[in-house]
């Protein structure tokens, strides 16, 4: 029977990429994509990070190629969101209001999959052998990877390499270091991880809101 720990992480796991395969697919529809189109980038966006942490700790074949459930879900949120009808209106306040509207979209739900995915990205890490440090940097690797993935399929430069965008890595590796500190001191339950994913959640949401930044290196330029 499987504990308490392994139950929330399969439903973390399986939320994470629910969330992570919307941001995808809302993008795919920002940039004009077709149905094709969406079910790539929204399994893409939801299975990349965790398949790049799978290929360093050495579980081949991947999660993601085993355990079809996660692609499921991830097609199922691209078709959710492909056949979501937004009102027939027009005109040019209408597009900008829309456009204004599925970045929000976008950004709720990428915060959300940061917040999962950094948890319970660094407990597999973990217990696959790597010690604290390393756990928590796989924890972050599998958050971002699949947002950079999404973002180079889309043609746009990674947010975490965008100096005009607000904190993406930080919340994540913020919550992959609590993450790390919680399974170093044994502390770790499945009440615990819930409140370790929801602080990287809110904080990357409080990044957005407050446009939170990194500071660029000195003498920099404005664009």
């Amino acid at each position: 029977m499987a504990s308490a720990v392994d139950v929330v992480q399969q439903i973390g796991d399986t939320a994470g990429v629910f969330a992570f395969a919307v941001s995808g697919a809302l993008l795919a529809v920002r940039k004009d994509f077709d149905v094709f189109g969406i079910a790539v980038l929204a399994a893409a966006t939801a299975l990349g990070g965790g398949i790049v942490r799978d290929l360093i700790i050495g579980r081949i074949p991947p999660d993601a190629f085993t355990d079809l459930d996660y692609l499921y879900v991830s097609l199922l949120a691209a078709a959710l969101v492909a056949l979501w009808r937004p009102p027939r209106e027009t005109g040019r306040w209408y597009r900008r209001t829309r456009r204004l509207r599925l970045t929000r979209w976008l950004d709720i739900a990428d915060a959300i999959g940061l917040g999962l995915f950094c948890v319970f990205g660094t407990r597999t890490a973990y217990e696959h052998g790597l010690g604290a440090p390393s756990a928590a940097l796989l924890g972050l690797v599998t958050a971002v990877g699949g947002g950079v993935i999404r973002d180079l399929l889309a043609q746009r430069t990674p947010m975490i390499l965008r100096h005009d965008t607000d904190l993406y890595a930080l919340p994540a590796l913020f919550g992959s270091v609590v993450t790390a500190i919680l399974l170093h001191e044994n502390w770790y339950r499945g009440w615990t991880a819930l409140p370790a994913a929801a602080v990287a959640i809110v904080f990357r949401l409080l990044a957005l809101r407050y446009h939170w930044r990194a500071p660029r290196a000195r003498g920099s330029l404005p664009r």
